[in-house]
Formats: C-alpha cells, structure tokens, sequence
C-alpha cells in the first residue's frame, strides 16, 4: 500500500476534482495525440494502397488527400454538434442510445471498445516503427520496447488524468512544431531535395486503368486511418475545465485546423519529392530527410516522432475509462468500471485497455500494417452512428439552422459509411475479419451482462419499498486452530453477537493425541462456550466444517455466523509465513445460503 501510493500518488479528494480537468491545449496532449500523430502513417497507408497501381496511380493522391480532408471538416463540424448536444460525453455511443435505439447504441459501443484498444496498439507499434526505420539496430528489440512503452503510459494514467496530460504536452507541442516546420522548410527551400531514399520501392509494375476506381476508393479508405482519434474529445467532455462545453470545442476547432494543416502540406511534398512507400524507410521520414537531410536534426526529430506516437495512446486511456463508466451505469458492463481510484480515475478500465492491448501487440509482433486492417473499421462505425444519430437529433430538435447541421451530419454519414464498407471489403482477408467477428461477440456480452443485471435488479426488487426487517436468531461458530490470544479475542467478540456460540476445530484422523490434549487445555481454560471437535478421514478443514454448518439447518429466522480470527502481519511479506485459513473458508462459505462469514482482525504489534 505504501509503495503504491508512493508511485502512483496521495488520494484525492472529491473537492480536487477541479485540478483534473483540462484546458484546451492539454486536451491536444490527453485526448487529440492519436488524430495529431496518424499523419505518421495515414499518408503511408494511403501510399501503400495506391502502389498497388503503379506509378502512375500516385498521382491521384493529392486528390484522394483533399477529399480526406474534406471528410476530416465534415467530421470536426459533426463533432463540435455532438460535444454541445451531448456534453456528458460518450460520443458515438451517447447519439446512438439516445437517437438511434438500443441495437445500434451497442453497435457504437462495441465500434468504440475496438477503436480505443487498436488505437493504443497502433499508436505504439507507429512509434517504435518509426524509431527502428531511424535506428535499425533496436528492430530486433521492437515487441520489447512496444510493452515497456505501454506500461509507462498506463502507469501515467494511473496517477490522473491531467498529469498525463501536462506530461506529455511539451513533447506534443514539439511534434506540431516541428512537423510544420518540416512542411514549412519543404515547401519553401528544401535541404536535401535530390537525397537518394534508402529501402526497396513498395510500388507495383502496374497501370493505374487496370485497376480503376477500385483502387482509389481502397487507398481513400487506407488514407482515412489518419482521421482517427477526431471522436476522443467529444467522448470525454466530462474530463475538460467548465465552461466543458466551450473548452471542448475549442479543443477539437484546434485539433481540426492543426491535423487539415498537416495532411495537405504533407501531400504537397509527397508530390513534391515523389516520394514512394518503401521497406524500412517510413513515408514521414523519407519527408523529414528530403526536407531538412539526414544529420542530428532528422534524428531528434526522428526520436520526437517515436515519443509523441507512442503517447498517442494517451487518448485511448483518457477516453475508454469514460464510455466503458457509462456503459456501467447502463448496466452493459460490470460496475467495477463506474468506480474511480484514490486519483479520481478510473482504474478499472485503465487496467483492462492496458491487458488488451499488450495482447494485440504480442499476438501481431508490434507489426503497425498488421494492425491498421483491424483499426478503421470500429472508427469510422462509430464515425457512421454518431453521425446518422445526429441527423435524426437535429430532425427531432427543429432548433436554428437544423436544415444545414442535418445536411453537414448526413453527408458525414454517407461518406464515412462507405469508407466502413469499403474496408470490410478490401481488407476483410488481411485481417478486417476480426473486428467484424469481435463486434458481434462484444454485443453479445453487453447483453448478457445487462441480462444479468436485470434479473439481479428484479429479485432484490429493486425500486419498490421492501417489508419491515425480521428479527433472527444467530449461531455464531468460531472455527480455530490453537487456544491463544487470537482464539480468545474471537469468542469474546462471538459472545457480544450472540449467547449462542460454538469454538469448533478440525482434528485429522491421525491426529487423535493432538485432541486429547487440546480438550484437556479446553477444560483447564473453561472459555464458557462448548467446544466441538471434528474428525476428518482426509486433511481437509473445509469439508467437515460445511458438514457440521448444514447440520445446524441455517434458515431466514436461524442465521449461522461464521467468525473467522484472522492474524493480520506487521509487514506485508509477512503473509505469506501464514496459512489464510481465512481465505479457504470465506471460499467454501460463499455459496451457502443464509450463512454469514465474518472475520475478526488481530494486527500484530512491533516489536
């Protein structure tokens, strides 16, 4: 407890919440970092899609740029709608239960869980790929430095929400800068325009008219991989400084123009310097090199790339935590996730994002192409629910200028539900076949578990008045092992319970000088309580005490109390010199009706 509370800091108070909560610009660090640093490898998916054609199919990618950015304007106007309809957060999830009916809002929550998982994955394989095209002496090293990554962002999140955020501002502004700086040199007066590129072309010997529209809309969808992470803010509105609403959408404006900013100028060089995707040479730094060349600013900027990315994952640990706390509340998920930590976090789903992703990134090696198959499609679902939601909300509400909000949100719709399609069907045998298998199966445990607590609520009957308490009658038996100090303490506190107790140890059949001699110290010491000894074939304790707790037929009106004595150590490695009896029996008492397992403390003193 001390070590944990050391690393992870002193509790907060409900009244620190304030200290919390972001500003505008920690909300780039803590929730915009995935949608920042997708140019990473959005435009090299893009690329990668595109060579499949040829050549000459790299042509088109200035255009299929400039349609995905036009969805991108599409996207940051929808969600700048859904932050001022739906300020308590969740996003797609939060449109979908209140627009769309109970199928879909699963649908978007599910889209959401998978987003946010791929998300942390992607964001970290992205990085350490980037930091081993730079440095290919740590390639070997990758899956290594992937989970030690992933385990430093989770362990930030721990300690709150707002210092992960003012942590990794510094390295996210650095990232903005010098990306733009790096369009800006290249744009204007590159360094190293004629620099031979290292790796083998990833372009295929093929025409462009052979593979037609096709292709394109395969590489459109590929490129749209740099739009994810655009939804994180508008689901975590809870976590900004109030006016949260205003704050939230300053934060996505700014996330919108900065992100628009940096896929056009990254474009326009892609042109500029005819760059290809290549083996080992990721399409971001062969931009870095042509731009400013390859010497010690290439490498910091090189390392800085591999930082914010690996960050990136940030996002998912400020957003999943909320929308898996509101699926708790609605019962979807279990209330272990509604509950926030001594840091006023939500730990729970930290540490489960945490698990599922370092099982992605062991199961693909930290490989990001294998990955960002999986990726797309649970974002741009929930992009497709989120906006369909809203047009049905906006046609409900009739406020001011609904015709144009309906109009921005439709087409958002349209366009992101094709990109969806377009992914199942392009990339269904690369890998898209998991998501659309893990949808259905997270659906169903939403189900299930709603299903569970339905039943829970209805046989506690909960929301009706109950009847008046019943008095009962109590047993109390006090299981031991050995008259002492802890024994006494026990009956004493089993006396205070009721006049009805019983001591009751477990003697083994081949033990039968240890019960002499423990009923003639009974006698010597007369506790005022009869004591009963059980004789057990086998060298179980459990067993025959079960045996002896059925025989005293506990009922509604006749509870048994089972008072476990329990040493509690003066150190915490001292538990393991003890034999938790406690726990064996508080595992074998749990499933039996109308017993009630209780535990007296006796700590031990220093010496």
């Amino acid at each position: 407890m001390g070590l944990g509370r050391t690393l992870l800091g002193r509790p907060l108070r409900s009244s620190q919440a304030r200290q919390e909560e972001i500003s505008p610009v920690e909300g780039l660090s803590a929730l915009s970092l995935d949608a920042l640093t997708s140019v990473a490898y959005g435009p090299q998916a893009l690329l990668l899609a595109l060579g499949a054609g040829g050549l000459a199919a790299l042509r088109v990618a200035p255009w299929i740029s400039l349609a995905i950015v036009a969805l991108l304007v599409l996207l940051v106007v929808s969600y700048t709608q859904v932050i001022v309809a739906y300020p308590g957060g969740g996003g797609a999830y939060a449109v979908a239960r209140a627009n769309l009916g109970r199928p879909l809002s699963l649908l978007a929550g599910a889209a959401l869980i998978v987003d946010y998982t791929l998300t942390v994955a992607v964001s970290i394989a992205a990085g350490v790929g980037s930091l081993t095209s730079a440095f290919t002496g740590l390639y070997p090293y990758t899956l290594v430095i992937c989970i030690v990554i992933l385990g430093l962002v989770a362990f930030v999140n721990l300690r709150g929400l707002a210092e992960g955020a003012r942590a990794f501002l510094i390295p996210t502004l650095g990232f903005i800068l010098a990306i733009l700086a790096v369009i800006g040199i290249g744009l204007i007066h590159p360094f190293a325009p004629h620099l031979h590129p290292s790796g083998a072309s990833q372009v295929a010997v093929r025409d462009l008219q052979a593979v037609g529209i096709l292709l394109v809309l395969q590489a459109f969808s590929a490129g749209c991989s740099a739009l994810t992470g655009v939804e994180a803010i508008a689901n975590g509105v809870p976590l900004f400084r109030k006016p949260r609403v205003n704050t939230a959408r300053q934060t996505e404006l700014l996330l919108g123009i900065l992100l628009a900013a940096m896929l056009l100028g990254l474009a326009a060089l892609v042109q500029r310097f005819h760059v290809q995707p290549r083996a080992g040479d990721a399409v971001l730094n062969q931009i870095v090199a042509y731009s400013i060349g390859r010497g010690w600013v290439f490498d910091a900027i090189s390392i800085l790339v591999t930082l914010v990315l690996a960050l990136a994952a940030n996002t998912s640990f400020g957003g999943l935590p909320v929308l898996a706390s509101l699926l708790a509340g609605d019962d979807r998920l279990p209330h272990a996730f509604a509950i926030r930590g001594d840091r006023l976090v939500f730990n729970n789903g930290i540490w489960v994002l945490a698990v599922l992703a370092a099982v992605l990134l062991i199961a693909t090696g930290g490989n990001t192409d294998s990955l960002i198959p999986l990726f797309a499609i649970g974002v741009f679902t929930g992009f497709t629910l989120a906006q369909a939601g809203m047009v049905r909300h906006w046609w409900q509400a009739r406020s001011a200028g609904w015709h144009w909000r309906s109009a921005v949100n439709g087409l958002g719709a349209v366009a992101s539900g094709a990109s969806t399609l377009i992914f199942v069907l392009t990339k269904f045998r690369e890998g898209a076949w998991v998501v659309v298998v893990v949808l259905p199966l997270l659906i169903l445990l939403f189900v299930r578990i709603n299903h569970y607590y339905t039943g829970v609520a209805r046989e506690l009957r909960r929301g009706q008045t109950p009847a008046k308490p019943r008095r009962a009658t109590s047993i109390v038996v006090v299981p031991f092992t050995d008259i002492s100090k802890l024994t006494r303490e026990a009956i004493s506190q089993a006396l205070s319970m009721s006049d009805q107790v019983t001591a009751v140890t477990v003697v083994f059949a081949d033990h039968d000088q240890r019960q002499v001699s423990l009923e003639q110290e009974w006698q010597r010491w007369d506790p005022g309580v009869p004591l009963v000894v059980l004789r057990s074939q086998y060298h179980s304790v459990a067993r025959p005490l079960l045996r002896y707790i059925g025989s005293l037929k506990p009922s509604p009106t006749r509870r048994v109390v089972v008072l476990i004595p329990v040493l509690l150590p003066r150190r915490w490695w001292h538990a393991a010199l003890h034999n938790h009896l406690d726990l064996v029996l508080s595992a074998a008492l749990r499933r039996h009706r109308n017993v009630v397992v209780a535990k007296l403390v006796l700590p031990l003193h220093d010496d």
